[in-house]
């Protein structure tokens, strides 16, 4: 496989900015002496991997992307972005049929669903709708969350959650006004930046995750999640200081929860995408292909569409001419587009005039997304976000033919796949990445900024760089892998493990915690039942016996012991951890 990095996409090094001083981790002793603790409750990568593994093999079946039979001609030949999810799991096992007929006949029937779903395969997690819901709907439970579904039901969660306007979040408002830039214009920006400024983008990068950690539309902020991958532009780069922000804005977020077709409109009218594609510097007589590929390769049909290297070149040719002007600003050159008859897939025009390209190139755009083969590629997408690793096809196919009978419109088939009885039977079966790990840590244990919020993000942003998946920073343009086995690593392992502690044991200036002793209140007398309130409060459940035993051992203490003191006698900021560390907060 060739890879097209060095090429195809803009990353250069970070500009030098201040560091957090490094800080002794006191729990590294305990960690070094308590190395079969910690793999007892299950660690991190370690548990996970494993997991994972059973996902893929549990929904393996013939409608993974394969080799056609004739590649002559095909992007196969060089390899490709797109098909590197699959590629995890290709080599695992045999079909299993779930036996899941699905409920998609019926206009709202989550509820219904997940009452008939019965988790089929084995899962340390506990058979409960309403927190299985949250770990796929949300960055991570937290205890008002579940509380809301109980009372609400989950239709009634669901339906507010996909109208994210009629969910009050005047918190996070308020939050955001300290990041000023994430809002302006282009023309704002250029105002107020020197050029090359990185400025707005670490800024949007901040923001990104305060949303993720504190916002109330979880499922919004999901679903910019996916888009944003789906589309990916790296944040920070060169060309997106005047921009990136604004792509953000306008392009993910304006259309998270719309239609796809007026998404890829968009991106293909945004400076970011073409600076960062090289299409801004693509015109009739020097063609960059990039921005070309990628709209066939990545944004729309995948490589499984069907088109071929000639393609390609088709589709580039269709969209020169869009460039960046001197202010920063989209702008179409006629006389920089190339002319003459085009054909890519079953897209035909004869493109006779420079005047002509723009309206083209819009519906070259327009016919990409509502084909097939990307109602498909965006159906596997989704069911391997909200779903598994290997999702089944029969859920992809509902999921496509729906997003097709309403005009790409996503809504609709989040609502196919929310009362699936595929997605409710998945319980255990998606594992959660680095930095929904760690948000799904604050999350849990109700971690907030202090009345210096640009300092507290500051500080949590830089802990997410260190665990490799810092909010849209991924360099190349597929987005960062959604798939348990691209995440397995001993460095990603230790890297949550140190999160964690740093969370609980409050190692990030500007951040306001909770003491760890007061995360089981009122507090048992007895440790068993101590361990089970600490369970509950953190992973919304009980421990296994087996767990649970691994940690009466690390504190030495018999289930009928009695609670020594509220900080355990020194451990009880160790011991915090140690749940966030189990396999029950691993999963998604």
């Amino acid at each position: 496989m060739v890879i097209r990095y060095e090429s195809r996409v803009d990353t250069p090094p970070y500009r030098p900015r201040p560091q957090p001083k490094r800080r002794r981790n006191p729990a590294r002793r305990i960690l070094r002496s308590r190395r079969g603790i910690l793999l007892a409750v299950g660690a991190g990568a370690v548990a996970t991997a494993g997991l994972g593994s059973t996902a893929f093999m549990l929904f393996r079946d013939e409608g993974i992307p394969g080799s056609p039979t004739d590649r002559s001609g095909s992007p196969w030949d060089l390899g490709a972005f797109a098909d590197r999810d699959a590629s995890y799991v290709q080599f695992l096992g045999g079909a299993v049929d779930l036996g899941a007929s699905g409920l998609a006949d019926l206009p709202s029937k989550a509820a219904e669903a997940a009452g008939k779903a019965t988790p089929r395969f084995p899962t340390p997690l506990s058979r409960d709708p309403a927190l299985h819901l949250l770990r796929r709907a949300t960055l991570g439970p937290t205890a008002p969350d579940l509380a809301e579904v109980r009372r609400e039901g989950i239709d009634a969660w669901l339906e507010r959650q996909l109208a994210p306007e009629q969910v009050p979040d005047d918190s996070m408002d308020r939050a955001l006004s300290t990041f000023p830039l994430v809002n302006m214009s282009t023309a704002e920006l250029r105002g107020t930046l020197e050029g090359g400024s990185y400025d707005a983008m670490f800024q949007l990068g901040q923001a990104t995750l305060a949303r993720q950690l504190w916002s109330h539309r979880q499922l919004y902020e999901v679903m910019v999640d996916f888009w944003a991958n789906h589309l990916n532009i790296t944040n920070p780069f060169d060309g997106g200081w005047d921009n990136r922000t604004v792509y953000d804005r306008e392009v993910i977020r304006r259309h998270a929860l719309g239609r796809f077709n007026e998404m890829l409109l968009a991106s293909a009218r945004s400076p970011a995408m073409l600076r960062y594609l090289d299409n801004a510097s693509s015109e009739k007589r020097n063609v960059n292909e990039n921005y070309g590929r990628e709209l066939l390769e990545l944004h729309s049909v995948g490589i499984e569409g069907g088109y071929t290297e000639a393609d390609v070149r088709q589709s580039a040719y269709i969209m020169t001419g869009r460039t960046v002007n001197d202010d920063g600003e989209f702008e179409y050159r006629a006389r920089r587009h190339w002319t003459g008859k085009v054909k890519v897939l079953g897209f035909v025009h004869d493109n006779k005039s420079g005047s002509q390209g723009l309206a083209v190139g819009d519906a070259y755009v327009n016919y990409l997304a509502r084909h097939p083969a990307t109602a498909k590629y965006i159906a596997r997408k989704l069911a391997v976000r909200f779903v598994a690793d290997n999702p089944p096809v029969s859920l992809v196919d509902r999921l496509a033919q729906t997003y097709l009978e309403n005009g790409t419109a996503i809504v609709p088939v989040l609502r196919v796949l929310f009362r699936s009885l595929e997605f409710w039977i998945s319980s255990g079966l998606k594992t959660r990445r680095p930095l929904e790990n760690f948000v799904a840590s604050g999350r849990a244990l109700g971690i907030s900024p202090g009345p210096n919020i640009p300092d507290a993000m500051r500080e949590l942003y830089y802990s997410t760089e260190r665990l490799g998946h810092a909010p849209l920073q991924w360099g190349p343009p597929n987005g960062y892998p959604d798939v348990a086995g691209a995440w397995n690593s001993a460095h990603a392992m230790l890297g949550i493990w140190n999160s964690h502690r740093a969370l609980v044991q409050g190692w990030h200036k500007g951040v306001v915690y909770t003491k760890p002793e007061y995360f089981a209140t009122p507090r048992p007398a007895t440790i068993g039942p101590y361990l089970d309130a600490l369970a509950q409060r953190l992973l919304f459940e009980k421990l296994a016996p087996r767990e649970k035993n691994a940690m009466l051992a690390f504190l030495g203490l018999k289930d009928a012991s009695k609670v020594p003191n509220s900080t355990l006698g020194g451990k009880v900021q160790h011991l915090v951890p140690l749940v966030l560390d189990s396999v029950y907060h691993a999963l998604r």
